[in-house]
């Protein structure tokens, strides 16, 4: 499952070659907190948003059921994560998925979630 700010590096081609070749093999997953954050993205020009909504399109996403909200109270109870950040990672969690994200920090001490950083993607 990949978060915001990775999907937003890949489209301006700032990732690393090795991690973008990764995540153009990849089937794109993505918390509908994820889509609403992209098309919120506030420096976004209108060219953009339409690449952004078709990357979406070309996505799958993953909806909030009962399992990722009993988690995501878990998550904010135990991590005092904010909600947003709680959403993806209990998506991640609920799904069986590794997060690639460049917010390793907030993540990584939620017991059991994986992380990559695409930076340091080898």
């Amino acid at each position: 499952m990949i978060d915001t700010n990775v999907i937003i590096d890949y489209l301006e081609n700032k990732l690393p070659e090795d991690t973008s070749i990764f995540l153009d093999n990849l089937l794109i997953q993505l918390s509908v907190i994820t889509r609403i954050e992209l098309l919120v993205w506030p420096k976004a020009t209108s060219h953009q948003v339409s690449i952004l909504q078709d990357f979406i399109s070309a996505s799958q996403i993953l909806w909030i059921n009962e399992d990722i909200v009993l988690k995501t109270i878990e998550i904010r109870k135990t991590y005092k994560l904010k909600l947003p950040d709680s959403i993806i990672a209990a998506t991640a969690l609920v799904n069986d998925l590794t997060l690639v994200t460049r917010n390793t920090t907030d993540f990584k001490k939620i017991d059991g979630l994986i992380c990559i950083d695409p930076y340091k993607l080898k």
